[in-house]
């Protein structure tokens, strides 16, 4: 029987860097982005649920949201700035990202490619991806919070314009998040 690489390869997430272009009081790796990352979209798509009458498939939100920078551990985190710095370079990095994914799903037998193609690819859909989108910025948001109650004001401007991308969200599990459960961040342990 053939090795398969593709779970050694997801799991060294844990050796890629974000924010590798800002000093950071305390360095966040991919792979406990990823896991905030879904647990805040499986919120989102609780919220929307329960409380705004959608029909969001929670756990593949959660599952997708688990997976989504998986293509970092062939590309890296290149840092946003760079990514967006033109649209041919994003268009680039972007074809450069499917490559990372059909080299990582090569990565599993054969015989389990299916079952993770969609996953690796995530093809789901816009509502979905918006939904990801936004957990991914809220976990930036999160983060930026920590760095700048740690008394690190190189994450201040990151800070206001993270909070800005996520009130153009018009999504209101979104805003219920942001006024329900982002207001706790800024406590410290004795006041939660």
């Amino acid at each position: 029987m053939e090795n398969s690489s593709f779970f050694a390869f997801a799991f060294r997430m844990k050796y890629i860097n974000r924010w590798s272009l800002m000093k950071n009081s305390r360095t966040e790796n991919l792979t406990e982005h990823c896991a905030e990352t879904a647990m805040i979209a499986h919120a989102l798509a609780v919220i929307g649920n329960k409380l705004f009458g959608k029909k969001h498939d929670t756990e593949r939100i959660a599952l997708y949201a688990l997976y989504h920078d998986l293509s970092e551990t062939v590309t890296g985190d290149l840092p946003t700035p760079v990514k967006y710095y033109s649209g041919e370079l994003l268009s680039s990095y972007r074809e450069f990202e499917d490559h990372a994914k059909t080299r990582l799903l090569e990565k599993l037998p054969p015989e389990l490619r299916d079952e993770f193609s969609d996953i690796v690819r995530e093809n789901c859909t816009e509502e979905e991806k918006t939904l990801i989108k936004a957990a991914d910025k809220l976990s930036a948001l999160v983060k930026c919070i920590e760095e700048v109650k740690n008394g690190n004001s190189e994450f201040s401007k990151a800070h206001k314009s993270t909070f800005d991308a996520l009130e153009k969200y018009d999504l209101p599990e979104v805003k219920y998040f942001i006024d329900k459960m982002i207001p706790a961040f800024y406590l410290t342990l004795d006041e939660l």
